[in-house]
């Protein structure tokens, strides 16, 4: 009669195989350290990714890249403000160096002048907004003055019902815009799968 196995003699067992492959322990740990690399560069984008790649092992090089596209591809998207534009420009140059396709590189040049394009626009947009709901705003400063005799200036995003005017008239802007980002996105991932 045969001796009835414990759960982990099973696991360690079914685990074998796994741990006896070291490739794809090793291919998993340079994936990380791609994904490292490509979040400290997005910081810090005077440190190169080109070197990396250089120095790494030709049969590990495919699993960098990977974790640094990865990392960057997710950084793709309509910035909300300046310091979200600059990351999204690193985002892009790394993606090139990735990718080094031509198509990727002329579309990443539209990118940027749209993505200029959307901050000046929104900053009127913002500004159209605030002109457009003013009178509303100065109907509910009266109306506060009334109540408790003095007047009262209110920022227009503290006031909820303002802030949902905006979000909704930003996010059909924003929309516009999106199509840009995922036919870039789109790109990417046809070049990054070839």
């Amino acid at each position: 009669m045969g001796r009835i196995k414990s759960a982990l003699e099973i696991a360690l067992e079914k685990t074998e195989a796994v741990i006896g492959d070291k490739s794809i322990i090793s291919q998993f740990e340079t994936k990380q350290r791609g994904k490292k690399l490509a979040n400290e560069f997005l910081d810090d984008p005077k440190k190169t990714l080109e070197d990396e790649i250089k120095k790494c092992p030709k049969d590990e090089k495919s699993s960098l890249k990977q974790g640094m596209y990865d990392v960057l591809f997710n950084q793709l998207y309509v910035p909300d403000n300046e310091d979200e534009l600059v990351r999204v420009e690193y985002a892009v140059k790394g993606l090139q160096l990735i990718l080094g396709d031509s198509r990727f590189n002329q579309m990443s040049k539209q990118l940027s002048q749209v993505l200029h394009q959307y901050m000046d626009e929104a900053a009127q947009y913002e500004e159209a907004i605030k002109r457009q709901y003013a009178p509303k705003l100065k109907q509910k400063e009266d109306e506060i003055a009334k109540r408790l005799g003095r007047r009262i200036t209110l920022d227009p995003f503290q006031d909820p019902e303002f802030v949902t005017f905006f979000n909704q008239n930003m996010k059909a802007l924003k929309d516009n815009y999106q199509a840009v980002i995922d036919q870039v996105k789109e790109t990417a991932s046809e070049i990054i799968r070839k």
